[in-house]
């Protein structure tokens, strides 16, 4: 499995896209029910699969990823081959981006000293969609990247 199996919730959600997945393989309902009873191991094997495909999906369209944590931002802009980044860092300890008081803080400070900025790019040397399953794993999630280009726009400007 290349990347991770879909939570149950996940995979109750995408029901009907399983059900489709299971009829390219001509597999019905009934059989899908005789194959979880007596072959547990192949259901499970076809539930990974089906996994990576929606993962693999997901990720060839991603085109902005965010992360917060405490005192940090991360966001990022996923091309073909690269990444670019822009970090955002609270030089202020008690500031905490986890809460909408850190993020309006955020907002009022973000060209003072307090607000350490870093931009930068990075080559993947991983295949990209792995490279971004991996920032996935540490806690990003997909975004529309609204936050991404207004730093960004001020920026370059």
């Amino acid at each position: 499995m290349k990347y991770t199996r879909l939570t149950k919730e996940q995979l109750e959600e995408l029901h009907q896209e399983f059900t489709t997945f299971l009829a390219t393989q001509s597999i019905d309902k009934a059989e899908w029910d005789t194959i979880k009873k007596e072959k547990p191991e192949v259901a499970e094997q076809e539930l990974d699969v089906f996994s990576d495909l929606i993962w693999e999906g997901v990720l060839t369209k991603a085109e902005f990823l965010e992360h917060f944590s405490k005192n940090h931002i991360f966001l990022f802009q996923c091309f073909d081959t690269e990444v670019k980044s822009i970090v955002l860092k609270a030089l202020v300890p008690e500031v905490d981006f986890l809460t909408k008081e850190g993020v309006q803080w955020l907002s009022d400070n973000m060209f003072t000293e307090t607000i350490e900025m870093k931009v930068g790019k990075k080559v993947f040397t991983e295949e990209r969609n792995y490279s971004l399953f991996q920032l996935i794993q540490q806690g990003a999630f997909l975004s529309d990247g609204q936050l991404f280009n207004q730093i960004n726009t001020i920026i370059e400007s």
